[in-house]
């Protein structure tokens, strides 16, 4: 494709501005540890002639396409800033840059995918699958000599280009690269001329070279475009089924003046403050809605979640008991109430709450598991062991219960192993992070040894938010300040997704006052190191040290955990669904495809099977038997004991896993793995071990190829595999034995582990779980040497 001279794309101070907006609105971006794919549209508009056209053509795209909100950057030769300003109406991530030509479409290196439109386009249909392409540069081909004609849609793929493409001119696109389009992706009207109508199946339609006077079917079509601000807005909330949340807010909001929008309007909005963390503006937006309106359950079990999530308890349990009041709502709304209670730790509320939304639908799963956990609490508690406070350490964590993730199962008894023999009740005082610590709750902790928080990955926005503290421990910084027992923070993680929005005012503030009380300071990856100390003050970031999961040293914890005298000829699978759009983007379609061929071809060395961490976990099996036919036996993991997931692991031969503790676990127990990365945190623990390429972003390219040779490699070299594993875990338990010697200075406590001699393997304590605390006396005993 022949190409005419340009020069770089440039940018005014407007450019940066808008640029700086859009990053902050996108929130973390770390594109460059998940290999997340970032698209975008790009049009360049000559003159201010050509705005009308850009505007029809954002209608369009907005109205065909209503879940679709990717950045459109507009290239222009240096116009006005306020000649975007009817635009930026209709698009909220609209980005004006100063280019030289629509040739600068080649130069947006800040993005990976790029589709090229112009203001002679009008969007008629859904363009899911340009956003689906991968390779090359799309177009339709048209007559002539260069086939491809400028004035027409491109989809580009920066990675094919080759970086940076040089600025002297426009890359000469190679016939190799050029991917063909089937014509209903850039029909030409001037084909139509003024009587025929437009064919169906069209889905872009391309206005160039037709005069501005022509009338006919296919401008009528255009017209239909051409809508003020007040008739565009209408139209696109008036459209049925999914909505992206960024063009729906800009839309919807602010509402016109003297009018009262639709309820459902409002909750729906709602909904997606919630889901982004800004539960003050939903319950602005509610709070004036449900007012003098008792007869609107809906909106307030919404207001009374967004009310709890703030920490405006009472008020939270005013509006769930309102939303009671319907039969439709009231299992919901009951099991809200039995959280909130259960948070307050009114434990005979909370199960008073489940039994209540139990007898208004007996099948409700969420009642009943707060029944069945409030129930427990209720007997243990009248069962409590006679220690002394003085003699228990207090541990802040996630306990996970149930059905719940099997590696927040493992995790707690995983930090305990390191501090003491006995990981059990009788050493231990446990405290869920999520319960809110009042006074009495702080006065329990003091009254202990130490008070340990960790690990997991606590310093995350969206987990059973709170108004105190903006991330997982729910404590407000008064109480922390009073915090006299020595405070220790193990092994937590920064959790925040590639592309997450979060408020990081109430975060960093409570993450200061957290640093400055703690005697230690210790984050699992040195990539949650970097971002935690980029939230902290110059002052306080060298507290902030490296403290690898104990999960990823277990053979070193449990001398239980020796290498298999015979492993099972299997690999293990596993995948992760939670914030699934985070993780994926536009591309789970292809995941999927890929992960179908690489487990055919891994399937004949080893049997593929599947590791479920969570119910959730399995739509991986469930998606891949429908769209590939394949099927695959799953381990329901959360529904073994701890000691049932280790040896599961320590059996296999290869985990090839998207949660963080479908890696960490089996590593911990000596197996080789792979991790297919969603999730910054998957990265930053393979960089922790120096083995980058134990990774594969599930948006690789050619995903399913290199998974499959790297799993094919580890199969074939299996004993090279494990002892290399053994060998990066020699490295993090030197790190953690020497945080543990500090750790014992705050504990008073003696070293569960010894002094290990030259050659000699851990010294390891025992019994490892409450399973055997019955069956083994808590006494030391010497491991066999580390293979």
């Amino acid at each position: 494709m022949t190409t005419h001279d340009s020069t770089p794309v440039t940018g005014s101070a407007s450019d940066a501005a808008a640029d700086t907006a859009s990053a902050s609105a996108s929130a973390d971006d770390r594109r460059a540890v998940t290999g997340k794919r970032r698209i975008a549209f790009a049009v360049y508009v000559a003159d201010v002639g050509r705005l009308p056209g850009l505007q029809a053509l954002l209608r369009s795209l907005a109205l065909t396409n209503p879940a679709l909100c990717e950045d459109v950057v507009v290239l222009h030769p240096g116009l006005p800033d306020a000649a975007f300003d009817a635009a930026h109406r209709l698009h909220p991530r609209l980005i004006p840059r100063t280019a030289a030509g629509r040739h600068d479409v080649f130069r947006l290196d800040d993005y990976d995918t790029v589709i090229a439109l112009t203001p002679a386009l009008v969007v008629l249909g859904r363009i899911d699958d340009l956003l689906r392409l991968r390779t090359g540069v799309a177009a339709v081909s048209r007559p002539g000599p260069d086939g491809v004609l400028d004035d027409g849609l491109l989809v580009i793929q920066r990675q094919d280009l080759g970086h940076p493409v040089p600025h002297a001119a426009a890359p000469d696109i190679p016939e190799s690269l050029l991917v063909p389009l089937d014509s209903r992706y850039d029909f030409r009207a001037l084909r139509l001329g003024d009587d025929l109508a437009v064919p169906d199946g069209v889905i872009v339609l391309n206005f160039a070279g037709t005069p501005t006077t022509c009338t006919g079917p296919a401008h009528e079509v255009r017209a239909r475009h051409d809508l003020d601000d007040e008739a565009f807005r209408a139209a696109y909330l008036a459209l049925p089924g999914a909505k992206h949340p960024d063009l729906l807010l800009h839309l919807a909001l602010p509402f016109p003046d003297g009018s009262r929008p639709p309820i459902d309007l409002v909750r729906q909005l709602a909904e997606i403050h919630r889901g982004r963390g800004h539960h003050d503006l939903a319950v602005a937006l509610l709070g004036e809605a449900v007012a003098g309106r008792p007869d609107l359950p809906r909106c307030h079990e919404t207001l009374g979640v967004c009310l709890m999530a703030l920490s405006r308890y009472e008020e939270a349990e005013t509006h769930l008991l309102l939303a009671t009041g319907s039969p439709d709502f009231a299992p919901r709304a009951y099991g809200q109430l039995a959280r909130l209670a259960w948070l307050l730790g009114r434990t005979e509320d909370a199960r008073g709450y489940a039994l209540a939304g139990l007898e208004s639908d007996p099948t409700d799963a969420n009642c009943r598991a707060w029944y069945a956990r409030t129930s427990e609490m209720v007997t243990a508690g009248a069962s409590a062991p006679d220690t002394s406070p003085g003699e228990q350490l207090a541990h802040v964590a996630l306990f996970a219960e149930g059905d719940e993730n099997a590696g927040d199962k493992v995790l707690p008894e995983a930090v305990r192993s390191c501090f003491t023999a006995d990981t059990g009740p009788g050493r231990w005082h446990q405290q869920h992070a999520h319960l809110l610590v009042d006074e009495d709750g702080l006065e329990r902790l003091n009254a202990r040894r130490a008070v340990i928080v960790g690990g997991g990955g606590l310093f995350l926005p969206d987990t059973a938010p709170n108004g105190n503290s903006g991330w997982q421990w729910n404590i407000p910084d008064d109480v922390l300040a009073r915090i006299t027992a020595p405070l220790a923070v193990f092994a937590v993680g920064y959790n925040v997704f590639d592309g997450q929005r979060y408020r990081r005012e109430r975060f960093a503030a409570s993450l200061r006052a957290l640093v400055e009380r703690s005697a230690f300071f210790g984050l699992r990856n040195h990539g949650s190191v970097a971002r935690v100390r980029e939230l902290l003050p110059a002052s306080l970031r060298e507290k902030v040290r490296y403290q690898p999961c104990p999960t990823t040293v277990a053979r070193h914890l449990d001398a239980r955990l020796t290498e298999p005298a015979v492993r099972e000829d299997t690999v293990l699978i596993n995948c992760a669904y939670d914030r699934a759009g985070l993780r994926f983007g536009h591309d789970y379609g292809h995941f999927l495809a890929e992960m179908a061929a690489a487990i055919r071809a891994i399937s004949g060395a080893a049997e593929v099977r599947y590791a479920a961490h969570m119910p959730a976990d399995e739509r991986f099996v469930d998606d891949l038997r429908r769209e590939h036919g394949l099927t695959l036996p799953v381990e329901p993991l959360y529904l073994l004991s701890n000691d049932a997931i280790r040896d599961l692991y320590r059996r296999t031969r290869l985990v090839i896993g998207m949660r963080g503790h479908a890696g960490m676990i089996p590593f911990g127990c000596g197996t080789p793995v792979i991790s297919l990365v969603s999730h910054p945190k998957l990265a930053y623990f393979l960089a922790d071990i120096d083995r980058p390429d134990w990774g594969v972003s599930v948006h690789e390219r050619a995903l399913g190829a290199r998974l499959a040779e790297r799993a094919l490699a580890v199969l074939a070299d299996h004993p090279g595999a494990v002892a290399d594993v053994h060998d990066r875990q020699r490295t993090l338990w030197s790190v953690t034995r020497e945080n543990l010697a500090l750790l014992r200075e705050l504990t008073l406590l003696p070293d569960p582990f010894g002094e290990p001699g030259p050659g000699a393997g851990p010294v390891v304590p025992v019994p490892r779980s409450a399973d055997d605390e019955d069956r083994a006396a808590p006494s030391l005993r010497t491991a066999p040497p580390t293979p």
